[in-house]
């Protein structure tokens, strides 16, 4: 039970790590409770992408006339398309598992603590196994928030992972918060036909991100039937609804069904970070730019540090703790991390925001343009609307954009990486774009 480096969680970090550490001859152990994939492929990113894909489908038949196409009565089939979602799933899980396995990892499918450390080597113990290791990477993702309001002990909800296993669709819905998880529920609900309430406390959805591409998002969907109550307070929640308080008066909101949907945790509790006293910061574990905690030779990657709850983040911050183990010169970057909405329209950003540049006080230069500036998205989206800003700082170099549009989730990593090489629009002019391409919209905004 002697091993190079030990790997607690089998989610985005976890799993990238452990091939990483197996292609470069380390043995590794890769500890996983539930399933391997973690959250992002089991109850995230994946299934719910599943799921929106088949809703885009949906948005797409039933708009089939303004492209000349006749689809009359468009329908759809919930136990195919829920079918269709855990199938995917499958796949894409055993797929992961058996890369994993392919590069000598062992796989440990149980609970697995922190015991301590003694003689230079880190004690794990699982099952009533003990393993000795050199390197620890602490993976263990994090869970669903659910906030103390008044009421929901004694009332049935959904939590994201309820909501990707419905049965029968209720005719209405309240989602409790208005972010990313939040909206792109609202997108896949809407679209099967159920009438959506989104609660959200703050002056716009979808957190942190740009503000003028989420209210144009917000708009969309609100001519798709879908109510917005911003600035807005959940105060309790009861068998026939959810009351809501704003500028002092409260209302109740009938639904059939609620959605809680406030955020995620770090998973701190239970691993037995205690007992190697590992620094805690905010609401993570403290790590530096090379992921590596206030206690020597353990890392932590992921959900887990409750810095950029993604797994792209997850996959990336994994492959810099182990380059560090391994003497690579690597240092995660959170600048040039994007965020991307899947709904439909999807919305991305990169960078930085306008907000975030006011707050700061930096000065800055914003271009922007309509993306129907693209011959292409004019071609594809009929009356579709979409947005493409590009944020520059003094000398103009490109330090954020943000974009509404389809498929703005691909396009983005264009924008992403003219950060992270800290290109100015100068520079980033003379990339050629092919036409027609929707990408194309990052040419016509330099002029």
């Amino acid at each position: 039970m002697n091993f190079d480096i030990a790997i607690i969680g089998g989610g985005p970090a976890g799993y990238t790590a452990a091939e990483r550490a197996g292609a470069n001859g380390l043995k590794t152990v890769l500890f996983e409770k539930k399933a391997i994939g973690g959250v992002c492929l089991n109850e995230g990113c994946i299934p719910t992408k599943t799921l929106l894909y088949s809703a885009k489908i949906l948005d797409s038949v039933k708009a089939a006339s303004k492209y000349g196409v006749s689809a009359e009565s468009p329908s759809f089939d919930l136990s195919k398309i829920m079918s269709r979602k855990d199938k995917t799933v499958k796949m894409l899980t055993g797929g992961v598992k058996m890369t994993v396995n392919s590069y000598g990892v062992t796989i440990v499918e149980k609970e697995a603590f922190i015991e301590g450390e003694k003689d230079g080597q880190i004690h794990i113990s699982c099952s009533g196994e003990t393993y000795f290791v050199k390197y620890l990477l602490v993976c263990t993702g994090s869970d669903t928030v659910i906030p103390p309001i008044p009421g929901l002990s004694e009332t049935a909800y959904w939590t994201s992972k309820e909501a990707l296993e419905v049965k029968q669709l209720p005719k209405t819905l309240v989602i409790i918060g208005g972010g990313v998880i939040g909206m792109e529920f609202a997108s896949f609900f809407n679209s099967m036909g159920v009438k959506v309430h989104v609660v959200e406390m703050m002056a716009e959805i979808l957190g942190v991100m740009d503000k003028e591409t989420s209210g144009m998002l917000r708009s969309e969907y609100t001519k798709r039937g879908v109510t917005f109550y911003l600035n807005t307070k959940v105060v309790e929640v009861n068998p026939h609804g959810v009351v809501i308080e704003k500028d002092g008066k409260t209302s109740t909101i009938e639904a059939e069904q609620l959605l809680l949907s406030v955020g995620r945790k770090a998973n701190l509790s239970g691993v037995g970070l205690d007992k190697l006293n590992i620094e805690l910061l905010r609401n993570g574990v403290k790590v530096d730019e090379h992921l590596l905690t206030s206690y020597p030779r353990v890392y932590a990657c992921g959900d887990i540090t409750g810095y950029s709850l993604l797994a792209h983040t997850a996959i990336r911050e994994a492959e810099v703790a182990i380059n560090h183990i391994l003497g690579v010169e690597d240092r995660m970057n959170y600048e040039c991390v994007p965020g991307v909405v899947y709904t439909n329209p999807e919305v991305a950003g990169v960078g930085k925001t306008e907000e975030e540049l006011i707050k700061q006080g930096i000065p800055y230069r914003v271009s922007k343009l309509p993306m129907a500036y693209s011959g292409r998205f004019v071609a594809e989206n009929e009356q579709g609307n979409g947005l493409c800003k590009l944020i520059q700082d003094e000398k103009g170099k490109i330090i954020g954009c943000h974009m509404l549009g389809n498929p703005v989730s691909e396009l983005i990593v264009i924008a992403g990486i003219a950060i992270q090489k800290g290109y100015t629009v100068e520079e980033f002019q003379k990339t050629v774009f092919p036409h027609p391409t929707v990408g194309e919209i990052y040419h016509e905004i330099m002029f």
